[in-house]
């Protein structure tokens, strides 16, 4: 059976930190995987080149502070995971190529780094089976997050986005957007850990168009012994799809929504694109997202 053993939660410190730290920290134990706590931290030095421009210089009272300062928020944020570690009874060990996948049941370990955090959470989440994000304040007023989207399109690895406070369920009944496109495709294949344990899967399509296509994939669930129904929703002129795909998920008494995710940058029309682009702008639920 397809399952997750690495889950990687970055956390930054923002709004949506406790609940990326606590969500993973269940999975973990809901898996018996590894989760890693990652933080990284502003360099003084790549802000001097990228915001301010090559010609402009910090004084070294401004390095010394900002460094202390991001210092102080990096051991803010470990203390955080820390505790979350405590609470759900994993123990902190390094991973290990050595042991066994779950021969230790949960476990985790932190890791820092320092420099452009969307690039190095996205380089460092190739590593893991499920790479899990927050849905800060920022993030749902510009879904454009650079770290959202780099580590959905670079890390090659699903990506689960929390709301700000964990839900008490996730993955109990799955609501699955299918549109037949190749991300949602994907997107199926990231999913199976959730959709081989769910006490239930919703294939919801939108309209007429994908029909077919939705009941073929409720075939290749059942191969993999996931419990899937379609669900097809009339279109509903003046609702957009995402509105009409959440207020299904969200009726049905969904706790996780799957989906593909578009595009990467310089193509930013594409990138959250249709649906995508409205969900990931509400925090009603847990997204998976898959490119």
């Amino acid at each position: 059976m397809t399952t997750i053993k690495t889950i990687f939660a970055a956390a930054s410190g923002g709004s949506a930190s406790l609940g990326t730290i606590d969500l993973a920290c269940r999975l973990a134990r809901r898996f018996d995987a590894h989760v890693e706590g990652f933080h990284a931290k502003p360099d003084p030095f790549e802000l001097l080149q990228y915001d301010l421009g090559i010609g402009a210089s910090f004084s070294d009272t401004f390095v010394e502070k900002f460094t202390a300062d991001a210092n102080a928020e990096a051991t803010k944020i470990k203390a955080e995971f820390i505790a979350a570690l405590g609470r759900h009874g994993i123990d902190v060990a390094p991973r290990s190529a050595g042991t066994l996948p779950g021969a230790i049941g949960a476990s985790a370990n932190w890791h820092e780094e320092t420099g452009y955090g969307p690039a190095l959470v996205a380089a460092r989440a190739r590593f893991f089976d499920l790479a899990v994000l927050g849905r800060s304040e920022r993030v749902k007023e510009n879904i454009h997050s650079d770290a959202v989207e780099e580590t959905l399109v670079l890390s090659g690895r699903p990506v689960l986005l929390t709301p700000a406070k964990a839900p008490v369920s996730i993955g109990d009944c799955v609501a699955f957007g299918w549109n037949g496109s190749a991300e949602a495709v994907r997107a199926v294949t990231g999913a199976l850990p959730f959709l081989t344990t769910a006490r239930e899967t919703l294939v919801i399509s939108i309209g007429e168009r994908h029909y077919n296509s939705a009941r073929s994939v409720i075939d290749y669930l059942a191969w993999h012994d996931a419990k899937a129904r379609h669900i097809r929703v009339p279109s509903q002129t003046g609702m957009s799809i995402g509105h009409q795909l959440l207020q299904v998920a969200t009726g049905k008494g969904s706790d996780l929504l799957v989906m593909g995710g578009y595009g990467h940058m310089p193509w930013r029309e594409f990138i959250f694109g249709g649906a995508t682009r409205e969900i990931i702008g509400t925090d009603i639920l847990p997204i998976l997202l898959t490119h």
